[in-house]
């Protein structure tokens, strides 16, 4: 390397040399980079950099060094600055005027190619030139220096304005709002850019969000919507069941999908935020991330015909992740691998845990930045408002519905019904499920957490504004939900498909009823692959349903569903499958006077033997349309045998994979809205 610079006419004595290790912990697939030198140094800022990164020392016997890189750096000078004489004062050219501090003002305008070397000119005074303009407020001075370049310093002191109250203000209000959905974004960055799985670094099948000290949802990153509106329950579960016992620095997991969880490869971490003196939990961050296995009977953890929750996975509930800042790496293993069926890649479940923690750690330090500019009584107080401002934003919303109702049939036979009962002068609403299917003998059922997750989103999307989705929405709500249905089931219930096809299915009995969109593809179209080497889940997208003023959207996911594909070219080099076609199923959306939005067709070639499973809806009923407008067409779903033969599948289904076989998916299109006149 040195060698090269040196090639290039750099002096030894200019050339400077750097050395990289990157380093891992012996299972782990993330690296983290520290200066290459004696072991012990190594060590130690490697564990410097972990805490920095994930929020945690881990524990290890070995690190190793992934790759060791070497760069070498040939100084070349200064370059000469222009010369230029100097004179003591700037005179103005002309007068403008400026507006400041509420008035119109008269200020010097400068040309700065009249600017010499060392001239000052004190605020407020306006310096114009070719290409740009600079405005020099008061109590700040420019100076011309070497180079031509203009320097700005303060002369004066800041003025500090007077500390923001405790009371609603509505101009910082949006500055909360857009403050408290940025630190949860900053969270998904920080999980996407240190994941391991396609699952969750690719398809962003994740969610993030803070949380008040009692566990409220205050705002969440544009993720998941499924997952975003049954968190709260999840975090309020840790908090109750921990009662005084939780420390600074711990850090817990579950995916109990009857304690707050959706299904068990969603696997939430949650982080209490403790104050300065670490006493008071002040706030809660959470993600929760879709593993690509968490066990069960088949690769992927989506059995098609598991009827017992332990068939689908490792049921997790209340576990301690992190102990005062100490990774529960050993611990954490022995769970993965301890039910009837264990997760078949726990290294790649324990990289995504660290993601998790890390994203927490995220939002924990963005959290106490926020405390330390504007102070722990006003960040609490803009809490509440901003629940306050959603809990009135659905209150102008009921303002104008009527009563309602809907049922709406699944292939199975079973229904969910729904009906909306308004009370105009208290300004809130019932939202009754009474009459819905009882809890299903298999798989398609969704806890109480989803359907409460479902009305969230559909009243969130109701309001016009642009505000958090947070438990300020559902105040105005009582929602009625009964026990034992397929929407409420008991333990030891299964429920892989509740998160998926029914969450889906309850968006659209709502929407139904409410009359504002036609049925949309109403499925996830969850399509799952595996063997004991590799293990991927994917959802594909299909049409939603048109509106009375706008046609549907084609090949996007709708609804409770909001992650990507995976690209092709990553798909391929991570997986043997090869992407044969993916295209808009034209024609697959209703008609009517706004058309349904189209369906998707996949196509992938099994490079090696797997097994399959397939977790859809809409493949005997077809997505409804509204006001007169036609349905969408059904999906379908399909294995070319390489022999040449085609088997068909049913909605909710498996099939064993040879080499050379392909897998074919047609999805469904949306409802039309209004009959073609």
């Amino acid at each position: 390397t040195r060698q090269e610079v040196l090639d290039q006419g750099i002096m030894p004595d200019q050339i400077t040399l750097s050395r990289i290790a990157h380093i891992r912990t012996a299972g782990s697939q993330q690296t983290l980079e520290v200066a290459f030198g004696s072991e012990p140094k190594m060590r130690s800022d490697f564990d410097a950099a972990h805490l920095k990164r994930f929020g945690f020392v881990p524990k290890y016997q070995q690190l190793i060094i992934d790759l060791l890189s070497s760069e070498a750096i040939g100084a070349t000078g200064e370059a000469a600055s222009a010369s230029v004489e100097s004179s003591p004062k700037a005179a103005a050219d002309k007068a403008v005027e400026l507006y400041e501090n509420g008035a119109r003002r008269s200020v010097a305008l400068i040309d700065r190619g009249s600017l010499k070397k060392g001239q000052r000119l004190n605020g407020p005074a306006v310096i114009f030139e070719d290409t740009g303009t600079n405005v020099i407020d008061r109590g700040w001075q420019a100076e011309t220096v070497d180079g031509g370049n203009l320097l700005l310093r303060r002369i004066e002191p800041l003025k500090r304005a007077e500390a923001i109250g405790t009371s609603v203000d509505p101009v910082m209000l949006e500055v909360f709002n857009n403050l408290f959905m940025s630190i949860a974004e900053q969270m998904g960055a920080t999980l996407a850019n240190t994941a391991y799985s396609v699952n969750i670094k690719e398809r962003l099948d994740f969610s993030c969000a803070i949380f008040g000290p009692e566990g409220d949802l205050v705002a969440n990153a544009p993720h998941v919507p499924v997952h975003l509106g049954s968190m709260s329950e999840s975090v309020r579960r840790i908090l109750q069941q921990n009662q005084g016992k939780i420390r600074p620095g711990d850090v817990f997991m579950m995916n109990n999908p009857f304690n707050g969880g959706t299904h068990l490869p969603d696997v939430t971490v949650i982080t209490p935020v403790f104050d300065d003196s670490e006493t008071d939990i002040i706030f809660l961050v959470a993600s929760r991330g879709h593993h690509a296995d968490i066990g069960g009977k088949t690769p992927g953890s989506a059995p098609p015909d598991s009827r017992h929750i332990e068939e689908e996975g490792v049921l997790i509930d209340n576990f301690l992740l992190v102990s005062k800042g100490v990774f529960q790496e050993s611990e954490t293993r022995d769970l993965l691998a301890s039910a009837r069926y264990p997760c078949r890649n726990i290294d790649q479940n324990m990289a995504d845990l660290g993601a998790q923690i890390a994203a927490n750690a995220t939002g924990a330090e963005a959290l106490r930045k926020t405390v330390g500019h504007f102070g722990l009584d006003v960040v609490h107080a803009y809490m509440g408002h901003v629940q306050d401002n959603a809990e009135e934003s659905v209150r102008r919303v009921l303002d104008v519905l009527k009563d309602c109702s809907f049922r709406y049939p699944l292939d199975s036979g079973a229904e969910i019904a729904v009906k909306i009962e308004v009370n105009k002068s208290a300004r809130k609403a019932v939202i009754d499920f009474t009459g819905t299917s009882p809890q299903d003998r298999q798989n398609y059922n969704a806890p109480r957490s989803i359907c409460r997750a479902v009305v969230l989103y559909v009243f969130r999307t109701l309001v016009g504004a642009d505000i958090p989705m947070n438990e300020g929405c559902l105040k105005p709500l009582d929602i009625r939900i009964p026990d034992g249905s397929m929407i409420n089931p008991r333990h030891p219930a299964a429920v892989i498909s509740g998160n998926t096809e029914v969450s889906q299915a309850i968006a659209d009995t709502l929407y139904g009823a409410l009359g504002v969109i036609a049925g949309s593809q109403g499925t996830m179209n969850n399509f799952v692959y595996g063997n004991a080497h590799y293990q991927n889940y994917e959802t594909i997208g299909g049409g939603t349903g048109a509106g009375p003023d706008f046609c549907g959207a084609s090949a996007v996911h709708s609804h409770m569903t909001n992650t990507r594909m995976t690209d092709p070219e990553v798909l391929e080099s991570r997986f043997p499958v090869r992407v044969n076609e993916f295209c808009i199923r034209r024609g697959s959306g209703g008609q009517g006077a706004y058309k349904g939005g189209d369906g998707i067709t996949r196509k992938l070639a099994f490079l090696e033997p797997m097994t399959v499973t397939v977790l859809s809806s809409h493949r005997i009923t077809e997505p409804a349309g509204s006001m007169g407008g036609g349905a969408g067409k059904r999906g379908e779903n399909m294995i070319a045998r390489q022999d040449g033969s085609k088997e068909e599948l049913k909605g909710n289904d498996a099939a064993q994979m040879r080499k050379g076989d392909v897998f074919i998916m047609h999805t469904p299109g949306g409802g039309g809205y209004f009959k073609i006149p």
